[in-house]
């Protein structure tokens, strides 16, 4: 640390003659005092004058060195790099810029890449599905409601599970949603089936389809089992959804609400009192 007696710290010394101070150099080249006086002491960039008083002054040779420093230090060279570009005359000035030039242009397209990243998080974030309308029919099928993204949104998008449902949905594209959907349309097909079967709400078969619903449920977002039985009642509740799985089956939506309720049971939750944790 300096004790103060170079006034030019504070940037109110008057230059002398071709000098200038630490502080009119620093707001000269846009540079910290600490910067400076930190070049000053590893001998990188030294005042080459003193005035009568003892203050230490810039003449335009150290400015013209303090300006190349600048730059080289813009491009991201290391302090002990930037010395050896100007006071080795034997460097490879121009073949320690392309390199440092090579690093910058993949910081670059990291960074572009990171961007690009944000990017579809944030739609992810405001939009849910990141699929075309026509996509999402594709993929989904004829049942598939394209608003029921939104609607999702409106209803849990300050919620904790719509944040992980968004990280998720970001990495995806349509390959990777369409493997979802048909994890979902095999669980589903198995519902139905286990329910023409006579599988009766306790039993071991039930139990399984239960822990495949979770299973499945994951590609959106970890469903607790007290989160299930909200679910369960919703999907037997809301017509949207008794709809879609009446269409698998008439009487399905009912039936897995009632699947749901008895695993809940068997581990100790009262599906009556269940909620959304």
């Amino acid at each position: 640390m300096r004790d103060g007696t170079d006034a030019g710290v504070y940037g109110d010394g008057d230059g002398d003659g071709d000098g200038l101070t630490v502080g009119q150099v620093s707001s000269r080249l846009g540079v910290t005092v600490r910067a400076l006086h930190h070049w000053d002491e590893i001998g990188l960039a030294r005042p080459s004058l003193r005035t009568a008083a003892g203050y230490r002054l810039y003449t335009a040779v150290d400015l013209e060195r303090l300006h190349r420093i600048v730059v080289y230090r813009e491009t991201g060279l290391a302090l002990d790099r930037i010395r050896t570009v100007l006071d080795d005359s034997a460097a490879d000035v121009p073949g320690a810029l392309r390199a440092q030039r090579a690093q910058i242009t993949e910081r670059i397209d990291r960074l572009q890449r990171l961007g690009a990243g944000l990017d579809r998080m944030i739609d992810a974030h405001e939009r849910g599905l990141l699929l075309t309308v026509e996509q999402q029919a594709a993929i989904f099928g004829p049942r598939w409601n394209p608003d029921w993204p939104a609607e999702a949104r409106e209803r849990y998008g300050d919620t904790a599970q719509w944040l992980q449902y968004a990280e998720r949905s970001a990495s995806r594209g349509p390959e990777e949603w369409r493997a979802v959907a048909d994890a979902v349309a095999g669980f589903e097909r198995a519902l139905g089936d286990a329910m023409d079967a006579g599988v009766t709400p306790g039993s071991p078969e039930a139990n399984q389809l239960v822990e495949r619903h979770r299973e499945v449920f994951a590609s959106y977002f970890p469903l607790t089992r007290q989160m299930q039985v909200c679910l369960g009642r919703r999907y037997e509740a809301e017509p949207a959804f008794a709809a879609h799985y009446d269409g698998v089956r008439p009487g399905l939506a009912a039936w897995f609400r009632r699947i749901v309720d008895a695993s809940a049971r068997a581990h100790g939750i009262d599906p009556d009192t269940a909620t959304w944790r």
